[in-house]
């Protein structure tokens, strides 16, 4: 379910869960790492009887961890307030995003199969613990995810930070998240009122987001527009969007315009003002031009 391809249904749940906006940092950070980094990474996986033990914890984590898919038989009052924050995708299959599709180019072809080679199976793992900390935040034991988060945070002390690549819009991408991180609560009402208007939940919405995937696929962006979706995560937060709103329409509001404005010297002016402006409006923000 989690992929870059799909990154506005990973951002629908970051945004709905407590580490969410730290976990989208250390996916922002991982899409940033080149081939040189992979030895500070790999130098500071713990032990494997260390990991066994923080592993154990994980896998009991992600038992506690209601889905949108294991509440379907539950009654609609006991499901509602669950619903709410229940993330569409599993911890397996963020592990598979950032194992096959963040860190695709780790792997290299032997043969009929495709391996890694030691350093970017321990680099990888470092990555995955790191990952797993601050999504299963609020399950794991504090001690847990510090140990978990041990590798990451010394290995990236000694790492370059790096510009997160929005693409060619990226000043414009980053012009809308600083917006909407200052937009207090008359600007906030506005993005309740566009969510209502144009229901960004609909097939026809639906339609117009699936438009654009294929333009973000076939212009080869998907890794610029993953950064923006994660970007986006963290808007929301230093926001402070009610958990309420963002899961009520309002994320799928600001996702389809960011998503959008990815490849908005691409597609066509009818699909990029259906997706965009509600959010600008909304937001205070003026038209945006095409790359800079």
């Amino acid at each position: 379910m989690y992929s870059l391809v799909s990154a506005p249904v990973l951002g629908f749940d970051l945004t709905r869960l407590d580490g969410g906006a730290a976990t989208a940092e250390t996916l922002s950070r991982a899409l940033s790492l080149v081939p040189a980094d992979l030895d500070v990474l790999a130098r500071h996986l713990p032990g494997d009887d260390v990991r066994d033990l923080l592993w154990r914890d994980v896998d009991a984590a992600t038992m506690l961890r209601p889905t949108i898919a294991g509440l379907a038989g539950q009654e609609p009052a006991g499901a509602l307030a669950q619903l709410e924050r229940a993330p569409i995708g599993t911890a397996d299959t963020l592990l598979r995003c950032v194992r096959q599709d963040i860190l695709d180019w780790t792997w290299n072809k032997t043969g009929s199969a495709w391996t890694q080679d030691a350093t970017a199976v321990r680099a990888t793992a470092v990555v995955c613990d790191a990952v797993m900390a601050t999504y299963l935040r609020e399950l794991l034991p504090a001690d847990t995810r510090r140990r978990l988060a041990v590798g990451w945070l010394m290995a990236t002390r000694e790492l370059p930070v790096r510009p997160l690549d929005l693409g060619p819009q990226h000043v414009a991408v980053t012009a809308l998240c600083r917006g909407l991180e200052t937009i207090g609560a008359t600007g906030l009402d506005r993005l309740r009122t566009a969510a209502d208007r144009v229901r960004p939940g609909t097939t026809s919405w639906s339609h117009a987001v699936h438009t654009v995937s294929w333009a973000v696929h076939t212009a080869d962006r998907v890794r610029a527009s993953a950064a923006a979706q994660l970007r986006l995560v963290q808007a929301v937060d230093a926001a402070g969007i009610p958990m309420a709103d963002r899961a009520a329409g309002v994320w799928n509001l600001l996702s389809g315009a960011v998503h959008a404005l990815t490849v908005s010297d691409l597609i066509e002016d009818a699909l990029l003002e259906r997706l965009l402006d509600p959010c600008l409006t909304a937001l205070g923000l003026p038209v945006f031009g095409t790359a800079d």
